[in-house]
């Protein structure tokens, strides 16, 4: 009796082992992290000697990371989103947006060997809103930026290794790039209106948009999606037909997310150069008219002003740059303090800069120059 009561405990020990492991629950191949976060300030002031104006801050900003790992496959989606209003005790121009980012990527590798692995990538840049460079005043505020005017789509097959999940780099001699600047008709049509009720007052904020060709001319211009067109004689017409620039190139993009308790480090670095050169010179004469400096029949009594290369910069060698960083930190389970910087430079992108000579007169000049923003913050957050 005592042998049979010991082999059916033995058994129901077994089975009971048996069980549990059966149960015991899958790692599941999903993984599912991130931060976002609500930051708000507010300057208050009264008799201040020194100047100023209240104001108050809001940025909301999300950063989303799902990854899927399981045998040889991986498969990573980043979705980094940011906006901030700031309303400023002023006559004009008293709200005013002070961040707008819109940046989605994914990318599907299969893993030929360790830590490597081949992949597709995809990307899109962008903004939510319509940007204006603010002056304070009731002068028009230049429209620079909207949904779409510019956005940057990057498609690309390469190589990318990941030791790990916190870090990966990413190399593709094989990747496109789309640069777009779309206008809406809805956008459009609002300035045609414009246009329309002050027609023939040249001091009006519209006359500007006018005299360089529209909205639509106007960012395009700014952004670089735009063409010469030369004839035999090298006579060049500047022309706005298309909504966007496609380009191949070579693309390289790294990236760091890493979390230590309640600390949380997201760097990404992106750049893209494309296969392309023409370093053909284009001038212009005193009545605005265009010639690319090709063979002997160029005129240089005529056209002496030097206006830029035929390929607005954009060659092999020169590299558009994205590099975003973000350091957030959590305590008392709800409230988080941050700092977010980016940092671009895009060649073919002008931006304005306000020159004063030794005499006292300024001047505007247009160049392309690195682009910084920094933010810190304070405010409710959570990590995850």
């Amino acid at each position: 009796m005592k042998k049979i009561f010991s082999i059916l405990l033995c058994s129901c020990m077994a089975i009971g082992m048996m069980a549990q492991e059966a149960e015991a629950p899958k790692e599941s191949p999903w993984k599912f992290s991130g931060v976002v976060g609500l930051n708000a300030a507010a300057t208050g002031m009264w008799d201040w000697a020194a100047g100023g104006n209240n104001n108050i801050n809001g940025v909301a900003s999300g950063k989303l990371r799902l990854l899927y790992s399981e045998n040889n496959m991986s498969w990573e989606t980043n979705l980094d989103m940011e906006y901030g209003l700031t309303w400023i005790d002023q006559e004009f121009d008293a709200i005013q947006k002070s961040s707008d980012k819109l940046n989605l990527n994914t990318k599907f590798g299969w893993e030929f060997h360790k830590a490597w692995y081949l992949t597709v990538s995809a990307g899109f840049q962008s903004q939510f809103d319509r940007g204006y460079s603010y002056g304070g005043t009731a002068a028009y505020d230049d429209l620079i930026s909207a949904f779409l005017a510019p956005s940057y789509t990057d498609i690309s097959v390469g190589i990318d290794w990941k030791p790990n999940d916190i870090f990966s780099v990413y190399l593709s001699p094989v990747a496109g790039r789309i640069t777009s600047v779309y206008v809406s008709d809805k956008m459009q049509n609002a300035f045609n209106d414009l246009v329309d009720a002050n027609l023939g007052d040249q001091s009006a904020p519209e006359a500007y948009l006018l005299a360089n060709g529209g909205v639509d001319q106007v960012l395009k211009e700014k952004y670089g999606v735009w063409d010469y067109t030369t004839e035999g004689d090298g006579m060049t017409t500047k022309t706005y037909d298309r909504n966007v620039r496609a380009e191949l190139g070579l693309s390289f993009k790294g990236s760091i997310n890493y979390t230590y308790k309640d600390l949380k480090v997201i760097t990404t670095l992106g750049l893209f150069t494309p296969y392309m050169w023409d370093k053909t010179e284009i001038y212009k004469d005193a009545d605005g008219v265009l010639c690319a400096n090709i063979g002997d029949s160029f005129d240089r009594a005529r056209f002496t002003d030097f206006v830029g290369y035929s390929d607005n910069n954009r060659r092999f060698g020169n590299f558009d740059v994205d590099w975003d960083t973000s350091i957030s930190y959590q305590f008392f389970n709800c409230l988080q303090v941050s700092l977010t910087t980016s940092l671009k430079y895009y060649n073919g992108v002008m931006i304005d800069r306000t020159v004063t000579a030794a005499d006292g007169t300024t001047s505007t000049v247009s160049a392309e120059r690195v682009q910084f923003k920094g933010v810190i913050g304070l405010g409710i957050g959570y990590s995850f």
